[in-house]
C-alpha cells in the first residue's frame, strides 16, 4: 500500500512538471547580416498589414506613397474601411486590379479623385 502511495505520488509530480516542460521554448540568438524586406528586392511574407504609410490627410500623404503589387488578401469591404479610416468618403466602384491593387474613387475635401490600397495596407490617391 505505501508503495502504491509513492508511485501514485511520484506519477503526479511528473505529471505536473512534464506540460510545463514541453512548453518551454529556448529563442537563441537573432540572425545578424541579413537583409531587410525594405532592400531585398523581392516581394516577403506580410503577417499583418502595413500601417506606417497610410494616408493621414497630412501634406505628403496622398501622393508620396507609392503602391506595391503583390498578392493582395484584403477584402471589398475591409479596402473600403481603410479608405474611409484615410479620410476619403463616398468610396465606389472598387476592383482588384490584375497587380493585386484595390483601385476605385472617392471624394476627399469634396473633390473626387482616384483612390488605391495594396497588400500591405498602404492607401493612396494617384
Amino acid at each position: 500500500m505505501r508503495t502504491n502511495l509513492t508511485i501514485l505520488a511520484l506519477l503526479s509530480l511528473i505529471g505536473a512538471v512534464a506540460p510545463a516542460a514541453a512548453q518551454t521554448t529556448v529563442t537563441g540568438n537573432p540572425a545578424t547580416g541579413g537583409a531587410s524586406s525594405a532592400t531585398s528586392g523581392s516581394q516577403n511574407a506580410v503577417t499583418r498589414p502595413n500601417t506606417d504609410h497610410a494616408v493621414s490627410g497630412r501634406p505628403g500623404g496622398p501622393g508620396a506613397v507609392k503602391l506595391e503589387p503583390g498578392a493582395n488578401s484584403f477584402t471589398e469591404g475591409e479596402t473600403r474601411r481603410r479608405l474611409e479610416q484615410a479620410g476619403f468618403k463616398e468610396v465606389k466602384d472598387l476592383r482588384k486590379d490584375d497587380q493585386g491593387i484595390w483601385r476605385g474613387m472617392a471624394t476627399r475635401d469634396g473633390k473626387p479623385t482616384r483612390v488605391g490600397l495594396d497588400f500591405k495596407g498602404n492607401v493612396a490617391a494617384p
